[in-house]
């Protein structure tokens, strides 16, 4: 990385002439493993002790920038006529073409400013590159061509040729300073890409360590730290060659800001509705843009340019296994899932003995009893008197607010204290809460829950003697309690403003005349009976039951599905880190049970 990074400045390039030396390789990984070492402190520290080097650094390009326009040729400012550009291409042609696979290696690492915004806000980074980045590279540039105005044989090494003699050495020091903290930003950028694809369920869990307090996003990815780390070792141990290096990273630049141009288009059109001739002007404008750049690059696969590409195949053949392992996984729950007539047939007794706790069975269903429950009342000699199947979804929106972080349904009757609970999080929700805390929450929402059905059910019975129609009241409901638990967000989890919509709507709009049951859930003896029993089984403390759900192709599958499903999805599977071990749950606490699907 911090080679690749050099390599993103082309003002760096001459401060490799010493690269074929072995040892300024050995340096170089020396480098790399301490800067990679240091991630786990996280990005606030790193990028505190990084600023001032980083102020000094940019300091020194607008200076000697000003200094050379100055001194040598100040009409340079004329290049920014676009019209030199076509006088470019006209006088040069394919040579000028050519050229274009250089020129994107001068904005380098700009195509990480977007997957950094979780680790830095967004006023710290357009003042950033607005006020200090961007004019700073624009005055070093014009300074180096007012430099070549005056020594034409100075292209292959203008940018130290252009410094100062006096400054020499503390602006060479300063550039190696400059090009391991530029690898910083990929690495930040690494980190942020993982932790959403994980979120939106197309990469295996890994341990996510949160280094900060203030900002959420910034993270640290111990296992994406070290692979990083192996990968930019072995690429500077085997290249050994900086224009290979370059080639690599202009083909990565203009592939990110293709990707970058869909997806924007794509939020466009889905999500911000912009109009269709707009939305379209955009691609249009930046796509053509970048298949040029793209056009001029893809010359280079030969010459190193096929690394990127190579990195690029092995992560999405991770991501492409794993969301087709864990869609096969979902449709075979959803077709084996206990159906409520074989629950009834059981009693509330489940066909074994209820012991006082709560369990907390975790499942991949939104809807319905997974079959794995039929295991663990298989193998177990006694079932929790309380059941929560929980279901954990992502869902498209940074964060979910913790009063509407959980959803519930009572799955089963009454006497069953069976229910389903769907626990939403955002793409950019930290999950850091242990499992007391985790608990505890869990069990507010599920007695406010209660509460809540308790107060409609007997609002909707006095709603009946009165001969209001209550069809309108129940299919308000319909989104919370019914769905996929994933609806519109912006309805809180309880609805309590219901009960002044159903105020209104009665004649009168006064409640005065409905009995006290309607007035007031606690006086409900049943519900007061639930609630007395959740406690009781809260204070018997919590299990987790969770389902290990191995899954083997079919003997009559093709033999390239047994290869994926058996082997390289079961290998993603068996060491991804698991739920529990994201909540920090007790082992004591948990019962695992083994269940195989056949797809």
């Amino acid at each position: 990385m911090f080679l690749i990074s050099i390599q993103c400045h082309p003002f760096l390039y001459p401060s490799l002439f010493f690269f074929f030396s072995d040892a300024l390789v050995i340096t170089s990984i020396v480098i790399l493993v301490g800067l990679f070492s240091i991630q786990r402190f996280g990005t606030t520290k790193v990028g505190f002790t990084f600023a001032p080097a980083l102020a000094l650094w940019f300091f020194s390009l607008g200076s000697i920038g000003i200094y050379n326009l100055v001194k040598h040729d100040v009409t340079v400012i004329r290049a920014f006529n676009p019209f030199y550009i076509y006088l470019f291409f006209k006088k040069n042609s394919i040579k000028a073409w050519s050229s274009l696979g250089g020129c994107v290696l001068c904005i380098t690492g700009a195509e990480a400013m977007f997957a950094d915004l979780g680790h830095f806000s967004v006023p710290s980074i357009q003042i950033a590159f607005t006020v200090v980045v961007f004019p700073c590279l624009l005055l070093a540039y014009m300074g180096q061509a007012a430099y070549l105005m005056k020594h034409p044989d100075s292209a292959s090494n203008i940018f130290y040729e252009s410094v100062p003699d006096r400054l020499f050495w503390p602006v060479f020091a300063i550039a190696t300073i400059a090009a391991i903290i530029a690898s910083q930003a990929m690495i930040s950028a690494s980190f942020s890409c993982i932790k959403q694809s994980m979120a939106l369920g197309c990469f295996p869990r890994l341990k996510i360590v949160h280094t900060s307090r203030k900002l959420m996003g910034q993270i640290y990815i111990p296992v994406i730290n070290w692979f990083l780390m192996a990968m930019c070792i072995i690429v500077v141990a085997a290249f050994r060659s900086t224009s290979d290096i370059a080639n690599a990273y202009g083909i990565a630049e203009v592939g990110v800001m293709l990707v970058s141009t869909t997806l924007v288009t794509l939020v466009m059109l889905l999500i911000w509705q912009t109009n269709l001739f707009l939305a379209l002007c955009f691609p249009l404008v930046f796509g053509t843009i970048e298949l040029i750049y793209m056009s001029a690059v893809l010359s280079k696969i030969k010459e190193g340019g096929w690394l990127p590409l190579v990195y690029a195949s092995f992560f999405l053949c991770i991501m492409y296994i794993w969301n087709y392992g864990s869609v096969l996984k979902y449709r075979s729950e959803v077709r084996e899932k206990i159906s409520m007539d074989f629950m009834i047939e059981l009693g509330s007794s489940l066909g074994t003995v209820r012991t006082p706790g709560i369990g907390l069975l975790y499942n991949e269903l939104v809807h319905g009893i997974p079959s794995v429950l039929g295991q663990f009342l298989l193998d177990l000699p006694a079932i929790h008197s309380t059941i929560v199947f929980v279901c954990i979804k992502y869902v498209p929106i940074p964060v979910v607010p913790q009063e509407e972080r959980f959803l519930f349904r009572r799955v089963c009757p009454k006497d069953y204290h069976m229910f389903q609970c769907i626990a939403r999080y955002g793409y950019k929700d930290v999950r850091k809460e242990d499992h007391h805390s985790f608990e505890q929450l869990l069990m507010e929402s599920l007695e406010k829950f209660l509460r809540k059905e308790a107060l409609d059910i007997a609002m909707e019975s006095s709603l009946n003697d009165l001969g209001i129609d209550s069809i309108s009241m129940r299919s308000r409901d319909s989104d919370v309690h019914d769905g996929d638990g994933t609806g519109d967000l912006r309805v809180p989890l309880m609805q309590g403003q219901r009960v002044e919509e159903t105020e209104s709507s009665i004649p009168g709009g006064s409640l005065l005349n409905l009995p006290v049951s309607a007035m007031s859930a606690d006086e409900d003896p049943s519900l007061e009976y639930e609630l007395s029993a959740l406690r009781e089984a809260t204070d018997s403390g919590f299990t987790y039951l969770l389902g290990h759900g191995d899954m083997r192709a079919k003997k009559n599958s093709l033999f390239l599905k047994k290869l994926v499903i058996n082997y390289f999805y079961a290998f993603l599977r068996h060491n991804c880190r698991g739920g529990a071990a994201t909540m920090k749950v007790p082992h004591k606490n948990i019962i695992q049970v083994s269940k195989t699907y056949m797809v």
